[in-house]
């Protein structure tokens, strides 16, 4: 089934808590949409902000992730001063990235390869790192 972007992230959004809860991880909803996060994570020590994006468009042998959000009349790149982590679901694969801000600070999208690429592929390391939110 399509979905309009919009019910997609939503339903990622589902499918986060889901995963995380299953894998052990202390997951909270915030109330309302203003931050920039959409989840808290509690690590026992410390509470970490995390941005679920989703995507279900392929490039050539690559998914794009936006790292942006709206703010006023434009688009802002995600600082660290609003999250901590980025999660990404890759939805026609069900694959997850898990990507610290340090990682992308600064950018505005970031291109992952699941099947692999010439030049390894960046940000290949967080793919399914959830040890990184526990």
């Amino acid at each position: 089934m399509r979905y309009d972007p919009k019910r997609r992230g939503e339903v990622s959004e589902l499918a986060f808590a889901l995963k995380a809860a299953s894998l052990g991880i202390a997951v909270a909803k915030p109330y309302g949409d203003s931050e920039a996060y959409d989840f808290i994570v509690d690590t026992g020590t410390r509470l970490l902000r995390v941005q679920v994006k989703s995507t279900s468009s392929p490039g050539r042998h690559k998914y794009n992730i936006g790292l942006q959000h709206f703010w006023g009349k434009g688009c802002l790149a995600y600082t660290a001063k609003e999250i901590d982590f980025v999660v990404a679901h890759i939805v026609p694969r069900d694959l997850w990235y898990v990507l610290p801000v340090r990682s992308f600070v600064g950018r505005r999208q970031l291109r992952v390869y699941p099947d692999g690429c010439r030049s390894g592929g960046r940000f290949e390391k967080y793919r399914e790192a959830w040890h990184l939110l526990a």
